[in-house]
């Protein structure tokens, strides 16, 4: 190796922050829950996230598009437990993510656990160099490409396909097994991915391209459904809203259908491009990930 190659250490050396022991739990539908949830005030936010949920599964009820978009941050707290489950009961019709998303869920099968301590791995600029990672989220683009897949199909079949140890636990491989499209929207330069000399950046331009037709198609079909976003800040307001706009320019979309936002703090963003422009009914639910999702997930599942 000569000096002007980057260090790339084995993952197994990396200090992790998340483990799959930290992940929420799926509980099955809690007695008295449903009604205790409906007697809470019409008041405010209560009202607004049993409208939510009241949407919700209608929507499931009546076959119509739910896409829930998300940040890497609701991965990292241990929640995907709560979205497979609302993906094999078939409250998901749509899963829409970043980069960082498919890294995450990709180590949490590969070695049950991710998030490394940036602070501590910056200094020495041993941050992201990591080769498992790079081999397993990169090698799979180039044959994605060519097959004509997007990043999300590939990365949950080849979870599958080589058998990680962990896979029960990825979004990703549980929408390959169950058909449901689950995409990744790339921002260039943003994951840790990206350093890797290895990179076949033309590769990933098609494959991300690939998933966000695939958003688009479904982001067509949300006549009287849903469609969430959870915890992203800039880049899935900012996809969906391109979306939105190309379905409305083929004439496939109006805008009877309701959009919801779901995070820790209000950002512009996320609130003019999910929650105020896109449809007649926008609502902002503003709370931990960890606490609102589990929340929403029993009120769901109650009957």
């Amino acid at each position: 190796m000569s000096k002007n190659d980057p260090r790339i250490r084995p993952i197994g050396e990396r200090k992790n922050l998340v483990k799959l022991s930290d992940f929420a739990t799926v509980h099955p539908p809690v007695a008295g829950f449903k009604a205790w949830f409906e007697d809470l005030p019409d008041i405010l936010g209560s009202r607004e996230l049993k409208d939510l949920v009241h949407a919700w599964k209608t929507a499931k009820k009546e076959g119509r598009m739910v896409g829930v978009a998300v940040g890497a941050h609701v991965i990292k707290v241990g929640l995907s437990p709560l979205l497979i489950d609302l993906m094999k009961r078939g409250f998901i019709g749509h899963f829409a993510t970043n980069g960082a998303t498919g890294i995450h869920d990709y180590e949490f099968a590969l070695q049950g656990e991710t998030s490394e301590d940036v602070l501590e791995n910056l200094g020495d600029g041993s941050f992201g160099f990591w080769q498992e990672t790079f081999e397993g989220v990169n090698g799979l683009l180039p044959e994605a490409a060519r097959k004509g897949q997007g990043f999300g199909e590939a990365l949950g079949e080849a979870i599958l396909s080589n058998d990680l140890p962990h896979k029960e636990h990825s979004i990703f491989a549980e929408a390959s097994r169950l058909g449901i499209p689950a995409t990744i929207h790339v921002a260039f330069g943003c994951d840790i991915v990206h350093m890797d000399p290895n990179l076949d950046a033309a590769a990933l331009g098609t494959v991300t391209h690939n998933d966000f037709k695939k958003l688009c198609k479904s982001v067509a079909a949300l006549d009287h459904g849903l469609w969430l976003n959870i915890g992203s800040a800039v880049l899935m307001p900012e996809v969906f809203l391109k979306a939105v706009s190309l379905a409305r320019n083929l004439g496939k979309l109006g805008d009877e259908f309701m959009t919801a936002n779901l995070d820790m703090i209000r950002q512009y963003r996320a609130m003019a491009n999910v929650v105020e422009r896109p449809s007649k009914r926008g609502i902002h639910l503003t709370g931990q990930h960890e606490i609102l999702l589990p929340l929403i997930h029993q009120a769901l599942i109650s009957d």
